[in-house]
């Protein structure tokens, strides 16, 4: 799976700043497989698309705002995703670009150097 398959566009104006009131207000994007179609419900609609056996996962992760942009040995641009603080010096990343490999160097400026571990 590529990094670029997650892209598309979201305009600003649908990012929402803060919850709704209620809750159960927010849109949700239902897909119907069978027939392809998509429909825009909300969230208090949800039951009605459930059935028993059915897992619901929750989602309780935070976003953070850590796109970074650096330049890899060869000059070529790569896209670091930061997700997850390791400890002082290590994140968990998704890269972007092409040729990744253990051991890549990527400068970010000219004291802020990051290295691909695994």
């Amino acid at each position: 799976m590529k990094l670029a398959e997650f892209n598309y566009n979201l305009p600003k104006k649908l990012i929402a700043q803060t919850p709704k009131k209620p809750r159960d207000l927010s849109r949700l994007l239902v897909l119907d497989k069978e027939k392809g179609k998509i429909e825009h419900k909300h969230f208090y609609d949800l039951p009605k698309y459930l059935k028993k056996g059915d897992t619901l996962v929750m989602n309780n992760s935070k976003v953070i705002p850590a796109r970074l942009w650096g330049r890899k040995e060869t000059g070529g641009k790569i896209e670091v995703l930061l997700l997850n603080k390791i400890n002082d010096s290590t994140w968990e990343c998704l890269l972007g670009g092409k040729g990744r490999r253990k051991n890549l160097n990527i400068n970010f400026d000219k004291e802020f150097v990051g290295k691909v571990i695994t």
